[in-house]
């Protein structure tokens, strides 16, 4: 009953089995090994970009910071939600690798609105050289609440950016959930919709630790490349992140592991609606934010239940005091650990 993160949950066979393969004899490292030329040559396709440059590195951290600095000068803001992860989570990286560039959040919630965008990129630049210059935009799907924009959402978004002469980032750490929610293709979520560079997850969804940063402008690529080597991301025997991603890719496991992972999201969320949990915002992929009496968060904990608890305490309190909670599924979750999750309830 393991709800606590979809990093939590183990690499897919597949991607064992692809690194296994990988570690037999020798390869040309940094990057310049076979299997990395063939992982380009899938994503290329599958994003339907054939000039489309290719990095990988091993966390979501440095894959969303590497693909923001080309972007960001250091007297520049970059607009995002309140609630992003380079915002939240990251402990600073995006100033940190930008040489200084802030982040200006635009109100409202995890989806930003196009009204909202557009009001707070106007609101920048209006200081002369006294005042941060505008940015790059940067859009989380899945957000961190759990929700998927809608295409339409996402090129209303690209479309306010580029307006304003702005380029686009796309945190994709739930890249595969949120593509198989929607029932689109990588390029329609991405280029087609306006995003210049997307940062294309793999550890959430059943890879040990790889990220790719995929560059619609390849004019873009090498600066990405001199910083990733001076950020210290760059892997010597490179063929371990490529191997990883090859594996990934293969056979749709990547899609089948969103698929996998959002359906057990939908069944959780029935038996929690069935059971009087009141839900925080709409469950549209693999996050789930809801409320539970404290008498069944003691449950499921003393049960060993693994999840979060965003407020209250399980020791003190009213049992019938409702208290939120978020609950993620990752791609091994089973039929068996929901239904005995539910039944603490």
């Amino acid at each position: 009953m393991f709800l606590a993160s979809d990093n939590s949950g183990p690499a897919h066979p597949q991607v064992m089995a692809a690194l296994a393969a990988a570690n037999e004899g020798h390869a040309m490292p940094y990057g310049a090994d076979p299997i990395m030329a063939e992982v380009k040559a899938r994503l290329r396709d599958l994003f339907e970009a054939p000039e489309a440059e290719v990095l990988l590195v091993a966390t979501g951290t440095a894959a969303n910071v590497l693909a923001l600095a080309p972007y960001a000068a250091p007297w520049q803001t970059v607009f995002c939600s309140p609630v992003a992860h380079i915002h939240e989570d990251e402990c600073n990286a995006p100033e940190f690798y930008t040489g200084g560039a802030k982040l200006t959040l635009v109100p409202g919630g995890d989806k930003m609105s196009a009204s909202a965008l557009a009001e707070t990129i106007a609101g920048e630049e209006t200081r002369g050289v006294h005042g941060p210059q505008r940015g790059p935009v940067s859009i989380t799907q899945v957000t961190e609440r759990g929700g998927v924009y809608s295409l339409e959402h996402l090129g209303l978004l690209c479309g306010v950016a580029k307006e304003a002469g702005l380029p686009v980032h796309l945190d994709g750490a739930r890249f595969a959930n949120a593509m198989v929610a929607l029932g689109c293709t990588p390029a329609e979520m991405t280029w087609k919709a306006g995003v210049d560079v997307v940062s294309f997850g793999a550890t959430k969804n059943g890879a040990m630790g790889v990220e790719a940063v995929v560059f619609f402008d390849p004019d873009k690529a090498w600066e990405c490349e001199l910083r990733r080597k001076r950020g210290g991301h760059l892997f010597s025997k490179h063929r371990y992140l490529a191997a990883q991603m090859l594996g990934y890719l293969a056979n749709d496991v990547w899609l089948d592991s969103a698929r996998a992972a959002n359906a057990q999201a939908a069944k959780l969320a029935e038996g929690l609606k069935a059971r009087g949990a009141e839900f925080l915002s709409p469950v549209e992929a693999n996050i789930i934010f809801a409320t539970l009496p404290r008498a069944a968060h003691q449950r499921l904990h003393e049960a060993g239940a693994q999840y979060y608890l965003l407020s209250g305490s399980l020791e003190d309190g009213d049992a019938d005091e409702m208290l939120p909670a978020r609950m993620v599924c990752d791609w091994s979750l089973s039929d068996e650990a929901v239904e005995e999750f539910l039944s603490y309830i």
